[in-house]
């Protein structure tokens, strides 16, 4: 089967774009132009283009590829850009330096598809084909959550990672980096969390509730420079590292190895080696509250992202509920009950990253009342996210049913375990619900982003397996919003071939057995 040209088969796919005739040649003799405040993007240029092109893209003063940033382009916004291509050379502008690098990952789009390749490539023309480009993004939210808590991952892959949100022009990466069964963020204050924390001694086998498990030790953790290398690593290629350190609840790793945090400090836990929803939560003392503000001051050490997470979901309250000290405490806050120390613990560490000039990130809970400060990631309904922008939070779409990719792909019996109880296919992706509420409240709807929970994923490939294509559907849904399921999948045909390109797994689904024939007489 012949593919689209790759011109027909970006994604996501641009506000507008219009083809011409011709094509300009990208050879030894190509050498840019790079006017002030453009050179972050050429850099990023050569770096994506030599491994497989072998070219040095040199720059000179008359050089026939130009990247161009220009202020008075103000309507293209901090990422919209312009390309166009002609056989007599090609200019890429923007606004803003973010601008630049989207508008790099259409050239290399528009590229032909072994351009992605790791490998020298012999023998291909690297041509451009003559577009005329202007694409501006719908959504400044366009994120990507990879939880390394569950099953760890090296700094070495998690940049590969970044690499691939980058050519789809998504701007988030969500780091989950702490949970019940391990704890990844390094904090000087207090090494035990890592060193006690980022390490179980086993996994369950199977979804919660199993009572089988691999007997395999588990662990790892990250060093402050290397986090600090992967969030530079993003931001040359327009990516910001949003990190999540979740409390009060999804906290046993930290309980094993700082007993004194929870609401029986006599207790000792280890690291859960459980899926599901732990019971153990943080107690509420003001020595609990200052650990995790130094917790908070280290994340913001590392992490320079404006939006911080702080988890906040799924969070029992029995424990409080039975603990003296618990009680006493809602008494003297003035609260209706221990219940209401789950919005009153995030309340005081939000509280703490808005001093700090930061934002923070909360998953929406039913019944839970939070600050206004707060970003709200909706998961369980869509109908949360419009509440919560009614009431003037800002809004990012994570509705299970459309973006957790640890939800089967399919139900053909060949899928590998997946967390039960729905599938969320490729058109569910596409067509994930972004509406506001009401146009007053369309500002406060910063976009989407799709959820890798890690509990049945080990290994880079079997991420891939689970993300791929789907985040391409998610992509091109909160990049463009306008472009219907059949063009999708149009160009998603094109865009396979770059997948393979990068080596990258995306293959269909199995198709389920059919059904046997039915006998007369028997149901």
């Amino acid at each position: 089967m012949d593919l689209p040209r790759p011109e027909l088969a970006l994604v996501p796919r641009p506000s507008r774009i219009s083809t011409r005739s011709g094509r300009f040649r990208l050879d030894a003799t190509t050498r840019l132009r790079v006017t002030p405040g453009a050179g972050p993007a050429a850099h990023l240029l050569r770096t994506l283009l030599a491994p497989a092109t072998g070219l040095r893209l040199d720059s000179t003063a008359d050089g026939a590829f130009v990247l161009a940033l220009d202020p008075a382009l103000s309507g293209l916004g901090d990422e919209g850009y312009g390309l166009t291509v002609s056989p007599q050379g090609v200019l890429l502008r923007a606004a803003r330096p973010a601008g630049l690098l989207r508008g790099v990952q259409t050239v290399r789009q528009l590229l032909p598809y072994a351009a992605l390749s790791g490998r020298p490539v012999r023998g291909v023309s690297w041509e451009l084909p003559a577009v005329e480009i202007t694409d501006v993004p719908r959504h400044s939210w366009r994120g990507s959550m990879l939880d390394v808590a569950r099953h760890f991952q090296p700094v070495s892959y998690l940049r590969r990672y970044v690499d691939l949100l980058a050519l789809h022009k998504l701007n988030v990466f969500h780091l989950h980096l702490t949970d019940d069964q391990g704890w990844r963020m390094p904090v000087a204050a207090h090494p035990r969390l890592t060193e006690v924390g980022g390490h179980r001694a086993e996994s369950m086998v199977g979804p919660a509730g199993s009572d089988r498990f691999d007997g395999v030790p588990h662990g790892g953790s990250y060093t402050r420079a290397e986090l600090r290398g992967l969030v530079a690593y993003a931001a040359e290629r327009g990516v910001s590292v949003v990190p999540e350190t979740g409390a009060p609840g999804h906290v046993r790793a930290a309980l094993a190895a700082h007993p004194e945090l929870g609401t029986d400090p006599a207790r000792r836990l280890d690291v859960w080696t459980h899926w599901g929803v732990c019971e153990n939560v943080l107690g509420t003392g003001d020595h609990v509250l200052d650990f995790f503000r130094t917790v908070l001051d280290e994340v913001m050490d590392v992490f320079p992202s404006p939006y911080l997470h702080i988890g906040g979901d799924e969070v029992p309250t029995t424990e409080w509920e039975l603990s003296a000290q618990a009680r006493a405490r809602a008494a003297r806050e003035g609260l209706a009950g221990p219940r209401a120390l789950h919005p009153w613990f995030i309340a005081r560490m939000s509280e703490h990253l808005v001093r700090a000039g930061r934002r923070p990130v909360v998953w929406a809970e039913s019944g839970v009342t939070l600050p206004l400060d707060c970003t709200v990631m909706s998961w369980r309904d869509p109908a949360h996210a419009r509440a919560a922008a009614l009431r003037g939070h800002r809004v990012v779409h994570a509705d299970h049913r459309a973006t957790y990719f640890d939800y089967a792909r399919g139900p053909g019996p060949g899928e590998p375990l997946a967390q039960p109880g729905e599938i969320v296919g490729l058109r569910a992706v596409h067509a994930v619900d972004l509406a506001p509420p009401t146009p007053e409240a369309a500002s406060r709807v910063l976009g989407a982003q799709g959820q890798l929970w890690t509990e049945f994923v080990r290994t880079p490939e079997h991420i891939e397996y689970l993300t791929f294509p789907r985040l391409c559907a998610l992509a091109d849904r909160v990049w463009d919003g306008a472009s219907g399921w059949r063009d999708f999948t149009t160009r998603l045909a094109g865009h396979r071939a770059r997948l393979d390109a990068l080596a990258v797994p995306h293959a269909e689904p199995p198709a389920p057995a059919p059904l046997p024939p039915r006998v007369s007489g028997v149901r």
